[in-house]
């Protein structure tokens, strides 16, 4: 079994990413549980969002506490939140931002890879200049992390959920795909 936390602002579309990746790995021949934990609902709050994936039936019913990989849709919570909380050793981070993190001390035993995935919303006109909307940006970034699942499958899952957007969504995705950095494993 695969578990994968997502941390995000309001209004980001973390749990959209959430649901929209669970429906491309059940595309792609998993079982599949997407399922958001929230603080305070408003516009800005964090908030974690979390996808479980398995070729067998999933009977688990808890919390992800113990997550595979994250991903990091606003890089200003890396102050204020430990997003390796529980991580598995070995296990990827992904984080929205133009360059890697100054210290990477955080980050040891970890794979690590970032996206610009606000310079790619806003290049696809995907929310606002100061609320880009990322979630496919991400989504797109993560698929190529973890070589799964297939950017098509994502495509799919997008014209599904969001035709009035879609392909502004799908460019989105497949240019993170494109542009994520794998740094790799840290220290």
């Amino acid at each position: 079994m695969i578990e994968i936390r997502f941390h995000g602002r309001g209004g980001q579309g973390t749990v959209v990413a959430t649901i929209l990746l669970a429906k491309a790995f059940f595309q792609a021949g998993y079982q599949v549980q997407s399922f958001p934990f929230f603080g305070v609902e408003r516009r800005g709050a964090p908030v974690e969002a979390y996808v479980r994936l398995d070729k067998e039936k999933i009977l688990l019913r808890t919390n992800v506490t113990a997550p595979d990989h994250v991903a990091v849709q606003d890089q200003t919570l890396l102050h204020s939140i430990n997003v390796t909380r529980g991580l598995k050793p070995g296990g990827w981070i992904l984080i929205n931002s133009p360059s890697q993190p100054a210290d990477l001390a955080p980050f040891a035993g970890y794979q690590l890879a970032h996206v610009d995935a606000n310079q790619i919303a806003l290049h696809h006109r995907l929310g606002t200049r100061t609320h880009p909307i990322v979630n496919t940006s991400m989504m797109g970034a993560f698929a190529r992390m973890l070589e799964m699942p297939p950017l098509d499958a994502i495509a799919a899952a997008i014209r599904e959920d969001l035709p009035a957007e879609a392909q502004r969504n799908i460019e989105a995705a497949r240019e993170a795909y494109e542009e994520v950095c794998l740094l790799g494993r840290i220290g």
